[in-house]
Parts: C-alpha cells; structure tokens; sequence
C-alpha cells in the first residue's frame, strides 16, 4: 500500500479552528514537521481540508 509524506509548509494561526485541529490529527504541530501516513481515503479527507497549509508526495 502507498504511503503520503506530508510536509507542513504553513502556519495554522488564523486558519479555522477545524483545520488546525485536523493539522494536529494528522501529527503535525509546526512549519517543517513532516508525518508519513498510509494512503487511505480518510487520510486524503482530512488532507483535502488543509491543502493550502501542507505539500504530500507518494513514497514507497
């Protein structure tokens, strides 16, 4: 099964508090933290709701 890098690539400060919350689900507490998931659907939600604040590359 593939797996997501994800990469904080901005702050959460002023963003709605549901997506701050979901940055921090997804175990990301700062700029630069990076957190590798599996790729399933609920994970791609959740990321689909910070895009602007995060960059996901497929590893293997």
């Amino acid at each position: 099964m593939a797996r997501l890098k994800v990469t904080q690539i901005k702050s959460g400060i002023g963003s709605k508090q549901n997506q701050r919350e979901t940055l921090r689900s997804i175990g990301l507490k700062r700029i630069g933290d990076v957190a590798v998931k599996e790729d399933r659907p609920e994970i791609r939600g959740m990321l689909d709701s910070v895009t602007h604040l995060v960059s996901v590359e497929e590893v293997d």
